[in-house]
């Protein structure tokens, strides 16, 4: 576990060096994730759970994405490093830009992988698949350059996670507990705060945006959109991905981040 102000967060930690907080999208971050130990060799992964996700507890007025933000705040106070790396994932990249969006002194740099967040179409045109109003098979065609793809011995992979006899209670709790919270953070509007687009301008720390090549929840289009919104940022494609690149690819994934994080990108 680790203290993030008043709250206790449940925390994967891997390997030593600088610290590379990992902010996750629909469920937490898979132990058994095989990107986890690639990037733990590039520095300290450090990948908490959102209090209502996995074993971290939500008080009952933690409810908004501005509650997440700022408890991000308190993540990035907590680590013992003057400057931390953040990598956010779909969700978690909403969370990851709002955080940067804001200025932390801490941030060092930013990848947004896949991330969510903005609205770039008209009002009526749906910019991001609609994670509750869509049927779970559907959600798993578009989400997977490879739908048939399924890891072994990793039960909590974004809309891979089924419910099935091999999982243990607390899977079963613990993915319950996901959906619900992620409910409650990015129902209405669905996954995006109007005013972020605009004002992703103020990221000013160097930012890679990085999206899988096939990814149908958001489009590659709505990457370089993303992109185009933050001064001098690096937008980056992975052939064979889909919203998961990190799961599909991972070596490419990590080959990826760890260059941007030396600065070779």
């Amino acid at each position: 576990m680790m203290r993030a102000g008043t709250l206790d967060l449940e925390v994967l930690r891997r390997g030593e060096g600088r610290p590379i907080l990992l902010i996750h999208g629909v469920n937490p971050i898979s132990p058994q994730a095989p990107f986890v130990d690639r990037l733990a060799r590039h520095g300290t992964v450090i990948a908490p759970s959102h209090p209502g996700f996995g074993a971290s507890s939500r008080p009952t007025d933690f409810d908004t994405m501005y509650d997440l933000v700022n408890l991000y705040r308190d993540v990035l106070d907590a680590i013992d490093a003057p400057r931390v790396s953040v990598v956010g994932f779909s969700f978690g990249g909403w969370i990851a830009a709002e955080l940067a969006v804001g200025g932390a002194a801490k941030l060092d740099r930013l990848v947004l992988v896949d991330a969510v967040g903005i609205k770039i179409g008209g009002r009526e045109q749906r910019d991001i698949v609609h994670f509750f109003n869509t049927d779970p098979g559907e959600l798993n065609r578009l989400a997977w350059h490879d739908p048939g793809w399924r890891p072994d011995g990793i039960y909590g992979l974004g809309w891979q996670a089924t419910i099935s006899d091999a999982m243990t209670d607390a899977e079963l709790v613990s993915l319950a507990r996901n959906w619900d919270s992620l409910c409650l953070y990015g129902w209405k509007p669905h996954m995006f705060n109007p005013q972020l687009a605009f004002w992703l301008r103020r990221i000013a720390v160097p930012t890679l945006v990085l999206w899988g090549e096939a990814d149908r929840i958001v489009t590659p289009d709505y990457g370089r959109a993303y992109a185009q919104r933050i001064s001098g940022s690096v937008f980056q494609t992975i052939p064979g991905a889909g919203h998961h690149p990190e799961l599909e690819q991972s070596e490419v994934f990590v080959n990826r981040v760890a260059a941007f994080l030396n600065g070779e990108a």
